[in-house]
């Protein structure tokens, strides 16, 4: 809003002071024709001038009309003050919910009733000079709008900052590594006006954009942004169609859904999701969105520790390290199909597409770098795991360095 009257209507340099004194005898009455008219303007959107937000508006139209009327007399006065009035009612407007141009409705009927007040009641005002004086009005119902409008996009911007800190400080308390007391979590929720839910499970989604998708996802998704990716917490994700909705929403995103918890677990969710996305990030987890975690739980499991799975496959597999690589390739193959076909020849040599005898000869050298630890069923185990990410490994691994075998 400009400084002074004069700078939004500089014609008034050229007005008599005479005119600016007349319309200063009619604030009483304008006062009472102008609430009037506010009023009704307030009824028809369904409000009244009563409560704290109608006194705050009953003040805005007195003022703007006693600084409209002062500053036609004196038109190089300051109006900052008359600003500060409406933008904070523009402010009062975000906060009791109604619409950013309702207020401008309010202000352009009351100038236009001002302008026909003014004229029915300025017989020896000059034509020339009403004209002026209508310039300065509209113009002035303009500044005061502009700054009703800055003043609620102020309050909306402090209370989407104010909503995504609260949002954070619940979602921070809910991963954090020790569960929040219950006086805690019940404030923190209580403040983030969210429903307390039963169960909830954790989304992991690369970007930061979290209100635009906890609004896109609904059903009381709450979002923050934690080391560069969006983390949902999704409430009760057993509700009817809840997934499904979900789903859509990261349709084309990389994103990773943690698996279904008590609330009080919530960081297990988080840490499933966020180390799920890493792997996903590094291709070790299909390109789906997006990714449920509980259906890849041991790639999870041998990937959680980065290099763990690799120690553990050089130190298992250490008996086959000395052999000739193209040897060493087809006999942790075959040792693989052997295990997780439980034993079965004929099964194995299927799925190597080879004859029975040779995989029955393979098992014999099999047996003589492990030995009697074949038949131990945790040895299997382990040995299962070692050769599923020894083989499953994107890119070729260096053969297994000789360290201490297992026990046989």
């Amino acid at each position: 809003m400009s400084d002074a009257l004069i700078d939004i209507e500089p014609g008034l340099a050229g007005v008599a002071p005479a005119v600016g004194e007349h319309v200063r005898g009619l604030r009483d009455p304008l006062h009472e024709r102008i609430l009037g008219t506010v009023r009704a303007a307030m009824r028809a959107q369904g409000r009244s001038l009563t409560g704290g937000q109608g006194q705050g508006l009953t003040l805005g139209v007195q003022t703007a009309v006693d600084s409209f009327v002062d500053a036609l007399a004196d038109p190089g006065r300051d109006l900052t003050a008359t600003r500060a009035v409406f933008h904070a009612l523009g402010r009062t407007e975000y906060r009791e919910g109604h619409r950013v141009d309702a207020l401008r409705t309010v202000l352009t009927l009351g100038a236009r009733d001002i302008w026909a007040f003014l004229v029915a009641h300025s017989p020896r005002t000059a034509p020339a000079d009403l004209y002026v004086i209508a310039g300065a009005l509209f113009g002035y119902a303009d500044a005061l709008a502009g700054a009703a409008a800055e003043g609620f996009l102020d309050e909306q911007r402090d209370a989407a900052q104010d909503w995504a800190t609260t949002r954070r400080r619940l979602i921070t308390l809910l991963v954090q590594p020790e569960p929040p007391g219950d006086a805690a979590l019940h404030a923190a929720v209580d403040a983030a006006r969210w429903v307390l839910p039963r169960t909830v499970a954790v989304l992991s989604v690369d970007g930061v954009d979290a209100e635009h998708l906890a609004r896109t996802i609904g059903g009381g998704a709450i979002a923050t942004v934690v080391d560069d990716a969006v983390r949902v917490v999704l409430p009760d994700p057993g509700a009817p169609g809840r997934l499904d909705r979900a789903r859509r929403a990261l349709a084309g995103r990389r994103a990773v859904l943690g698996p279904t918890v008590e609330l009080g677990r919530a960081r297990l969710s988080y840490r499933i999701s966020r180390r799920a996305l890493a792997l996903r990030q590094e291709g070790r987890l299909p390109a789906d969105a997006p990714v449920t975690t509980d259906e890849h739980l041991l790639t999870l499991l041998l990937a959680w520790e980065p290099g763990l799975a690799d120690h553990l496959t050089d130190a298992w597999l250490a008996p086959l390290a000395g052999l000739r690589p193209a040897t060493r390739r087809t006999l942790t193959e075959t040792l693989h199909s052997w295990l997780r076909r439980q034993g079965q020849v004929v099964a194995v040599a299927e799925e190597l597409h080879t004859h029975p005898q040779t995989v029955r000869y393979r098992m014999r050298q099999l047996r003589a770098a492990f030995g009697a630890a074949l038949d131990d069923p945790d040895t299997r185990l382990t040995l299962q795991l070692a050769l599923r990410h020894h083989l499953g490994a994107d890119s070729p691994r260096q053969p297994p360095g000789r360290r201490n075998p297992p026990p046989r």
